[in-house]
């Protein structure tokens, strides 16, 4: 016989007494989310989110430059006078035709005009020879404004009366006949650079600080190294000034792995977000290494030579076609990038996922201490 005070068995089994199985609690809407909210299941739907969106800003980045690349603002140096008939209805002709502003700089000769190409403050010289115009191009300075003038040129000069020499005096290298190898190569740089450390915060999350960055600065050095020798060397691509441009891509490996680990102190798991943003879907397409600047938007231009991808691009497109004339400029953007991801890093080093954790630093001091006949001492029985 059953105790009159013991649960009955719906009462056992979480129902009141009587109550049908069919009427058992469901949980509510609200609960359900609270549940979604706690489960395994939320990351996946958010980072699946994410990375579809990624993957179309990522695609409509490169698109919007390199579909339809617009000349807007295209220095170009002269030689002697330009004001002659023929002149003015060349220049007339090649601003209606490129749809864009001819920023004309005037040069007493052709060795004054040649030293601005070397500048880079140019992109091509106008020069008059006879009764003829002669537009002398730099390809190295930027293989697609000098595709647009080699283009135009000769029919506006038809359509002007104007007869016009073109010609290439300063061309890409012949194993990167379209510019993009130098663009690639910093690519490569920027992308393992970052992922190496993100690699680092998942396969080696002991690393101290220090340990880090030294890590960091390791396999920067050794990438670098890596992608110079197989696009010389090994493929013959490209004739490199070796050590500059190994130096020039460790750099960029080291700058891009530490903003990756500062976004890592800051915002922990989500850092691959502001660094795909700034690293990738701004930085990459606004570098000048895929589309000239003077055919980016000019925010676009302006804004990419100071972040990471844009300085590794200019500062590897100088040593490479302009030895002579360096500029110091995208050394310190790389410079000040990778001292504010360090000091970050290291003020903020305690709010880092990786390093040490008390319990491994216990047992390795504990091996420490056995290691030199200073292990603790055994417990006394309680």
């Amino acid at each position: 016989m059953a105790d009159p005070g013991s649960p009955g068995p719906d009462e056992a089994r979480g129902r009141p007494s009587g109550a049908h199985p069919d009427h058992a609690h469901r949980p509510s809407a609200r609960e359900r989310w609270a549940d979604f909210r706690t489960s395994a299941y939320w990351p996946a739907a958010v980072l699946c989110l994410i990375l579809a969106a990624a993957a179309g800003l990522f695609a409509g980045s490169y698109t919007y430059q390199m579909a339809k690349p617009t000349p807007r603002h295209v220095p170009i140096a002269v030689v002697g006078e330009h004001r002659w008939p023929q002149g003015l209805r060349f220049v007339d002709g090649m601003e209606r035709a490129l749809d864009a502003g001819l920023s004309l700089h005037a040069y007493r000769d052709d060795g004054a005009a040649r030293d601005a190409i070397e500048e880079q403050k140019v992109f091509a010289v106008l020069s008059r020879d006879g009764e003829r115009a002669r537009l002398d191009l730099s390809g190295a300075s930027g293989a697609s404004v000098a595709q647009l003038l080699a283009e135009a040129a000769p029919k506006v000069g038809r359509a002007t009366g104007t007869p016009v020499t073109v010609r290439d005096v300063n061309p890409l290298q012949s194993g990167d006949p379209r510019g993009l190898a130098l663009f690639y190569i910093s690519l490569a740089a920027v992308i393992v650079g970052f992922v190496g450390a993100i690699q680092l915060s998942v396969h080696a999350r002991g690393l101290d600080p220090l340990e880090r960055i030294a890590c960091t600065a390791v396999y920067a050095l050794l990438g670098g190294f890596t992608i110079a020798a197989v696009v010389d060397w090994w493929l013959g691509a490209l004739h490199l000034p070796f050590t500059q441009s190994w130096l020039i891509l460790a750099f960029t490996m080291f700058t891009c792995g530490m903003v990756f680990t500062m976004f890592n102190t800051l915002v922990g798991r989500w850092a691959m977000l502001p660094t795909w943003g700034v690293m990738v879907l701004l930085g990459n397409p606004s570098s000048g290494g895929a589309v000239s600047w003077p055919l980016l938007p000019s925010v676009l231009g302006h804004i990419g030579q100071w972040l990471p991808p844009g300085a590794s691009v200019n500062a590897q497109h100088t040593a490479v076609y302009f030895r002579g004339h360096q500029h110091l400029f995208p050394y310190l953007v790389l410079a000040a990038w990778a001292l504010v991801s360090c000091a970050v890093f290291w003020i903020w080093r305690h709010r880092h996922p990786g390093g040490r954790t008390p319990k491994a630093a216990a047992h390795a001091a504990r091996g420490k201490g056995s290691g030199d006949g200073g292990g603790a001492t055994a417990a006394a029985p309680g």
